[in-house]
Formats: C-alpha cells, structure tokens, sequence
C-alpha cells in the first residue's frame, strides 16, 4: 500500500474539518457529511475536535476527548458547532463543544488540552497477543498488507455498509479479517489487529492528525464488540448506534503513517456493547487509547440501522 497522493475520500474530509468561522467560539461545517442514513460519529467527533482547537494555543495538546452521541443527526443539513471555555489555566485548558442541527443538539464533546511538562516517560509496550489467542501475530512490514479493496475483491457483501463507501483512512488487516473468517462462530474471536493510516500525506498539523485519529477510531470497534457472538455486520443481526466515545492521546503520532489498531470486545448485555482500542506507533510505543460504548440490539431478518 502506498500513499504518496492524497484519496478523493481523504480530501473530502479534510474539507469537512475546514469550518468556517460564525463569531466568537461558534463554527459551521458544511454540508456534505459522510454518513447512511444518519450522521457518522467519527466525523462528528473529528469536527468537534476541530473546533475546540481552534479557540486553544497550538503549544497546547490534546489530551482527551469524550463525546456524547445524543441524535442520530440529519445528513442534508449543515452542523452549527459551539464551543464554550469552563477552563483556561496555567498547565491545562478545557473546551466544551455543542453541536447543533439547527438548534437541535446531535453531539456533546468535552476536550482537554494540556502544555507539555518535563518529566519521566513510559509506555506500556507492544500489546500481548494474549492467553486466549484472540489477537493474530503482529507483522513486520504493515506496508506488505492487501488494502481492503483487495482483501474484499468479490466479496464486498461481507463488508457493512458504510465500509462499502471510500474512506480516508487505508487499512490492513493482520490475518483473516473477522468478515472473511468461515470460522467464525461464537466465542472463537473477541478481537481483531488492522492497521490504519490516513489514505494520503498530511501537512505537519498536531490538531488534524488527532481528528483523523479520533475518525479512525470510530469506524470499527461496534463491529469488534458483537465479534463474540459469531456475527459480523454484514450479517445483519445487529443494529446499532454509538452512545459514547472516548478517546486518549497518550503521545502525538502522524496520522499518515503506520499505527498498529488493536480492537477487542469488552462487554455485551442489556441492549449495549462496549469495545476498546489501542493505537501503537512504529516504534510500538501506545500512543492512543480508545473506549466506545453503542447501542446494540439484536434483530430479526435483514433489518439494518432501524435507529434507536
């Protein structure tokens, strides 16, 4: 795979995250959002993010990001985004960001920036593959992976919906992806490896990299929480919607280079299904941690999306 040009979807989206200034804290985005029959959250969130950085210093760094999925949102109407200060400090800043459609509110985010301060540095290092083998073995040169149109040539009916659209990030599965698996039955995966890069250079921009990230991190870990069940979302036994998200930056590493993706099942009951993820740089140091918690009821027959 390579990515020397940047993809139409790609150049999409960073039009998405290019608002446009409506006063004092307050943005529009426009109107060509990405998405089926709903608003696609990690677009959404990426926007928040854009915004809230926007009102914050650049030497500042984004720590955190906790965004509230309230509606489904409306795809042909543009996104109102607010962002309030509850605090300004010496070390940290927080914003808060309303996203509105008109003035219906879809989303809820609160991002934490923080100035860098000298001290020790540790990570926890390349994930272990775990007891129960649910993680394949890592790969050496995640340059050498089929890109999904190819892993998926023929076979696009495995795929869910919004992954059959262009995205702007590439992605490489590390061994059988969970879609192509006729051995997946219950209990036999809880997790799955890919690894991801945005599909096209970047310029040297702190803040875009962690929405591509923070997009990145959306697109798959409901997917990853009914694994265990023995279903994909392409099977249609599940319909689903995100409630929350909540992603860590840990360190900032470069959207448009390889990150290792590790996504596993944590917990599903009640109509609800949580996954978390963690994101590693080429130097297998974690450098983003993420936690989504959705909207999961099983169904019957081929129904997709109902809405909640």
């Amino acid at each position: 795979m390579s990515a020397t040009t940047v993809s139409p979807a790609l150049a999409a989206f960073l039009a998405r995250l290019d608002l446009v200034a409506d006063g004092t804290d307050r943005f529009v985005s426009r109107c060509e959002h990405e998405g089926l029959v709903r608003l696609f959250g990690g677009q959404v969130a990426a926007q928040a993010l854009a915004a809230a950085g926007r009102t914050v210093d650049p030497s500042r760094h984004v720590h955190n990001l906790h965004v509230s999925f309230l509606r489904p949102g409306d795809l042909r109407t543009p996104l109102r985004l607010e962002v309030t200060r509850p605090k300004e400090g010496r070390a940290y800043d927080v914003r808060g960001v309303d996203v509105r459609q008109p003035d219906m509110l879809v989303r809820a985010a609160t991002a934490p920036f923080h100035l860098d301060e000298p001290g020790p540095e540790w990570s926890q290092e390349d994930a272990a593959v775990g007891a129960d083998g649910a993680l394949p073995a890592d790969v050496d040169h995640p340059q050498d992976l089929p890109r999904r149109e190819e892993q998926f040539a023929g076979r696009r009916d495995r795929l869910s919906p919004l992954w059959r659209q262009p995205r702007a990030m590439d992605l490489g599965y590390v061994g059988t992806p969970p879609p192509l698996d006729d051995a997946l039955v219950p209990g036999s995966r809880c997790a799955q490896r890919v690894y991801v890069r945005a599909d096209g250079p970047l310029p040297d921009d702190e803040l875009l990299h962690a929405c591509l990230l923070v997009y990145a991190t959306d697109a798959s870990l409901l997917e990853t929480a009914v694994l265990p069940q023995g279903v994909v979302w392409a099977d249609g036994a599940f319909e689903g919607a995100s409630l929350d998200h909540a992603v860590w930056f840990h360190r900032p590493p470069r959207a448009d280079r390889w990150l290792r993706l590790d996504q596993r099942a944590v917990v599903l009951g009640g109509g609800r299904g949580t996954a978390s993820g963690r994101l590693a740089d080429a130097e297998r140091r974690l450098a983003v941690s993420v936690v989504q918690k959705g909207s999961l009821r099983p169904v019957h027959g081929d129904t997709w999306m109902a809405g909640r």
